[in-house]
């Protein structure tokens, strides 16, 4: 006879798993804690088989009955249930291992931030998180046609901010180009947006480049008060080795080799390892520094947080050393990223560095005659001679000498 639900309803669970048969190879299996559960054994392939329609009360009867005449329906069709169903799962978990999101995360954890610095990757992970993932990240990555990512990045454009439509596009190229080897993806897509976008205003950092003035701006960093010395040491390091303020500020003493007057680390714009030889000025400077901040995570610390202990560790504020030139008057003059253009200038037209050198020293990506990336150690030597020349040449700046150029291999006199 059919079940009622009265006479489910009624059914006590017993010391052994027993079952209540409704027709059609339709049963409810009760377990002796009360668990029940909606079973349906059929034949396909000349083999008995059984397949879970769900649990009770969730799935009513009635809910089972319908359950139990679609797996009827695909058996008279041809069609094993247990395997259509196991089908939809498998396309379910593709989908879901095949979506822009899923995509963009793997490739995030497994190659992003391993490649970059850790604040450069997590603001990148924020940019895609607050444009691109919203309207395209349940999207299967490999259907998404070039319009839609255009659109998606046109709104960001039209916030004014054309520089992170464009930085999303490189985003969105890398993270194409990662899921075509997997298959998920056939082509990168981004690559069709290149003249698409709008060509932002080139920014120029305003930076001295006369030796005549860098001079005071180098004796006004030493005469700096305010902030502590952590803030000092930094402004008096940023021009003798002129890194990008984000890799100065997040320093890491572990990356340090003092004794031997290199440090290793990780550009955050072309990713590859440098070694920077460091002058006998700044090994002053460091091992000053080491009293202070040795003992930490950080040469430069913030003073909000516990530098000791790595998980509470934070580096200076992106804005610490923007706002002590502007303390010192030179908003409008100088930025923390211009000592770079300041060593670049006067490096190659005042000490006649080949501009090679000078490019790996500012961790640009230069290539060899082949098209070959340079490696961490390339130059070294040269790099080493031109770094210390370098800091000399700024002390006779600070002691109010302005060196005439000199030519190739000339040292600098005094």
């Amino acid at each position: 006879m059919p079940l009622t639900d009265t006479q489910i309803r009624k059914t006590k669970p017993r010391e052994k798993t027993f079952r209540l048969h409704d027709g059609g190879g339709m049963y409810l299996e009760i377990t002796p804690t009360g668990s029940r559960y909606w079973r349906l054994k059929y034949r396909a392939a000349g083999k008995e088989k059984r397949l879970a329609l769900g649990v009770y009360p969730a799935i009513t009867l009635a809910e089972a009955r319908k359950k139990r005449e679609g797996a009827k329906t695909m058996l008279a069709n041809g069609m094993d249930p247990a395997e259509v169903r196991r089908g939809g799962k498998l396309a379910a978990t593709l989908a879901a291992t095949n979506s822009f999101e899923a995509v963009t995360r793997e490739w995030f954890d497994r190659k992003h931030r391993r490649e970059v610095v850790e604040s450069h990757a997590a603001r990148n992970l924020r940019r895609l998180e607050m444009y691109l993932l919203p309207p395209l990240g349940k999207r299967p990555i490999g259907e998404i046609m070039p319009g839609e990512l255009l659109a998606a990045l046109q709104k960001v454009e039209n916030l004014g901010t054309v520089e992170t439509a464009r930085r999303l596009r490189t985003l969105a190229g890398q993270i194409f180009r990662y899921a075509i080897p997997s298959g998920r993806a056939s082509r990168d897509i981004a690559a069709d947006l290149r003249d698409a976008l709008q060509t932002p205003k080139v920014r120029h950092y305003p930076a001295i480049t006369d030796p005549a003035e860098v001079g005071p701006l180098l004796r006004a960093l030493d005469g700096y008060q305010g902030q502590g010395m952590v803030v000092s040491a930094a402004l008096r390091l940023a021009p003798m080795v002129f890194l990008r303020p984000g890799e100065l500020r997040q320093a890491r003493w572990a990356h340090l080799r003092l004794e031997a007057a290199e440090w290793d680390y990780q550009p955050s714009k072309n990713g590859l390892p440098m070694v920077i030889p460091l002058p006998r000025q700044a090994i002053e400077l460091l091992v000053e520094l080491r009293e202070l901040t040795g003992e930490g995570v950080y040469l430069f610390p913030s003073a909000r947080a516990n530098n000791r202990i790595p998980e509470r560790a934070r580096p200076l504020s992106d804005m610490t050393l923007n706002a002590a030139l502007d303390r010192l008057g030179y908003r409008d003059r100088m930025r923390a990223h211009g000592f770079r253009a300041m060593a670049r200038t006067i490096l190659a037209e005042q000490l006649n560095f080949p501009i090679e050198i000078i490019e790996m020293q500012l961790a640009h990506a230069v290539k060899d005659a082949n098209g070959r990336a340079y490696n961490r150690t390339t130059f070294l030597s040269q790099r080493r001679e031109m770094l210390q020349l370098w800091a000399d040449y700024l002390d006779q700046l600070r002691e109010g000498t302005v060196p005439s150029p000199i030519t190739p291999g000339h040292r600098l006199q005094g």
